[in-house]
């Protein structure tokens, strides 16, 4: 009886494994999701002047939840035509990095009072424009940020204000289009509302009252 049972359960396992296994085998296991790419989405750059002196504003942020960037260290990459140069912002700590940097070219002292300009050279106790000390980033076209992933973002020059100048004191080159620069005898009838024509004519109309002025005092003289 016992030796029966014994060779019905073999039997039956003999039956039935082909049919587990081939269960096992059709299942199929969802694929898993691909890793996500890293980001710098919200990282920027913005331009500043601050006590005469250019600077550039970072605030970086990495996103990268699946661990795939591989690097970082923060760099800021200029472009203009066949010009370019890298800035090395820092480090990040907790994919996050912020402070700001002097715009190529600028330079300041020790007490941290500006004592260079980007396309300025001092020469001979006097400033002097220049092709030369990053002169084309006042110009730039292309800024990217880069830690892998890079991000491209928006940067210009700091223009100078009457509280601030990004150009030596007294320097301030003409404003792109050929206008004056603030301060110029056409700036300054510009913003009094008079024209140069308008001064031409009033001193016309004073030289034409003398000249009669002066022609009546010769009749009535004669006439006496």
């Amino acid at each position: 009886m016992l030796r029966t049972l014994c060779t019905a359960l073999a039997v039956a396992a003999i039956v039935l494994a082909p049919t587990a296994a081939s269960a096992v085998e059709e299942y199929d296991y969802p694929p898993p999701s691909p890793p996500a790419d890293p980001t710098l989405a919200g990282s920027l750059v913005t331009p500043e002047c601050d006590g005469d002196v250019p600077y550039i504003n970072y605030s970086i942020r990495l996103t990268d939840p699946d661990a795939q960037s591989t690097g970082d260290t923060a760099t800021l990459i200029l472009s203009s035509g066949s010009n370019s140069t890298t800035l090395v912002l820092g480090t990040l700590v907790g994919g996050q990095l912020t402070g700001r940097v002097l715009w190529p070219g600028a330079s300041v002292d020790g007490s941290g009072a500006p004592s260079g300009w980007p396309g300025w050279a001092f020469v001979n106790g006097s400033w002097v424009e220049t092709d030369g000390n990053f002169a084309w980033t006042r110009n730039v076209t292309s800024a990217v940020i880069s830690v892998n992933p890079t991000l491209p973002v928006a940067l210009s020059y700091p223009p100078s204000s009457p509280d601030c100048a990004t150009s030596p004191p007294g320097e301030e080159p003409p404003a792109p289009g050929g206008s004056e620069p603030a301060g110029s005898s056409a700036a300054a009838l510009s913003a009094t509302g008079v024209s140069e024509l308008t001064i031409a004519f009033g001193w016309g109309a004073l030289f034409l009252a003398i000249a009669g002025g002066a022609l009546l005092a010769v009749r009535h003289a004669v006439r006496r």
